[in-house]
């Protein structure tokens, strides 16, 4: 048996107790990055075998963990953060145990995007979700396609290309389209900012910017 377990975005005590029970229970846990995941495991008192599954091992490994699992080993996928498959490893692995008739479990809990949107004040009612824009090659395709987009648009980035992002955006959209940008949720310093495109990029082009970061847009009119 596979279950997908989501972790806390950045507040340990967003876990459920369910998911504690879960991973005390399993016979291994999948995970990005030992060292990262040591810390929520250590927090609940979680002690059982942790092993690296991440982008650049999933293809190499995702037979062997089937066959553990044909073999009735019980595994968890957890991610360093949020629910996994959401712009993180998952999809190949569920993919093949459904193939293989394993069962798979995924448990409710923490994912970036939904607190962002929800905070942002954009309409809720209807949105899209596009992960992680391509670095290069198709990304100024993506952009020309998603600025005609009328449902709310909401897209993850990472601190290092934040205001190039924005400005983009600005230049495809317009500099006056409405955006909130969402960044350490749950966390201490979290902060969501709220105003236009061209607001956004040049308030977050005098700071220091860290965290993940969730860029909620609204649709075109």
């Amino acid at each position: 048996m596979l279950y997908l377990v989501p972790t806390p975005i950045g507040n340990l005590k967003d876990f459920t107790y369910r998911a504690v029970e879960i991973l005390k229970g399993v016979d291994v846990i999948l995970c990005e990055d030992t060292r990262t995941s040591s810390r929520l495991l250590d927090y609940y008192e979680i002690n059982k075998p942790l092993s690296p599954y991440h982008k650049f091992n999933e293809h190499k490994i995702v037979a062997h963990l089937v066959q553990q699992m044909q073999a009735g080993k019980v595994i968890a996928l957890i991610t360093d953060a949020g629910t996994p498959g959401i712009s993180d490893p998952a999809f190949l692995l569920v993919r093949e145990c459904i193939k293989e008739n394993i069962v798979v479990e995924c448990l409710p809990g923490a994912t970036a995007f939904v607190p962002a949107l929800v905070n942002s004040g954009l309409p809720t009612n209807n949105f899209v979700f596009e992960g992680f824009l391509p670095l290069k090659k198709g990304r100024q395709t993506k952009l020309k396609q998603l600025a005609t987009e009328d449902r709310t648009i909401v897209i993850y980035e990472s601190p290092m290309r934040l205001v190039k992002t924005l400005e983009e955006l600005a230049m495809y959209f317009g500099n006056d389209r409405l955006c909130c940008v969402s960044r350490e949720l749950t966390k201490m310093f979290e902060e969501n900012k709220r105003g236009t495109l061209k607001e956004n990029a040049n308030y977050f082009a005098q700071k220091t910017v860290k965290g993940e970061i969730v860029i909620t847009i609204a649709g075109a009119e």
